[in-house]
């Protein structure tokens, strides 16, 4: 008996030096975040409340702002019915000129309410190394939500950015909000920070 409890002494020795520590085992790689700025189009704003389409947008741009600053990818997602309305090109179809997005963001152009339904949105994450999306624009309730839940069902990590949501009630943005944990702007930033160190 006594033998026997020596080798097993002995073993969890061996297997303890064996097995790195945990502080000595390389970190998981991480990934880069994207911003998705959805849906903030001339035909669709006009169907948000003014305030709330003003705050919103602000937001959208200081989101923008802090992407950009640190880096990162800001895609611009388009919505046009299967039908083509509004049409791709026209004025309806586009963000308006006050919205931060530069010419070569990339594009995505969606049929469905999820920004990665049949587009190429998940290549181009994928592409540029990303592995989490934040989101912002409109429909709080409508295409950002159902980016949110397909952005994940994708194995990508997925925040909503608190203020920076619109949708034609404001109640039912707070609720989104609330559902989804959304993040203020300014722990986007601080966990921005920490992804460069």
């Amino acid at each position: 008996m006594r033998r026997l409890l020596l080798l097993g002494f002995f073993c969890v020795i061996l297997l303890s030096l064996a097995v790195p520590a945990a502080d000595d085992a390389p970190a998981p790689p991480r990934g880069k975040p994207a911003l998705l700025v959805i849906d903030v189009q001339n035909a669709y704003l006009p169907m948000m409340p003014e305030a709330h389409r003003t705050t919103g947008m602000m937001m959208v741009n200081y989101a923008i702002d802090v992407f950009r600053a640190h880096g990162c990818p800001v895609i611009r997602v388009y919505h046009t019915s299967r039908q083509g309305d509004p049409a791709p090109g026209t004025e309806p179809f586009e963000f308006p000129a006050t919205v931060k997005v530069l010419p070569d963001d990339p594009k995505i152009v969606k049929n469905y309410p999820s920004a990665f339904k049949q587009t190429e949105l998940e290549k181009i994450l994928r592409d540029r190394g990303c592995d989490t999306v934040f989101l912002c624009g409109l429909s709080a309730v409508g295409c950002v939500l159902h980016t949110w839940f397909d952005a994940q069902a994708h194995d990508f990590r997925a925040f909503m950015i608190k203020d920076a949501l619109i949708s034609h009630r404001p109640d039912l943005t707070r609720s989104v909000e609330e559902i989804t944990d959304a993040v203020g702007l300014d722990a986007v930033e601080y966990m921005l920070d920490s992804q460069g160190k």
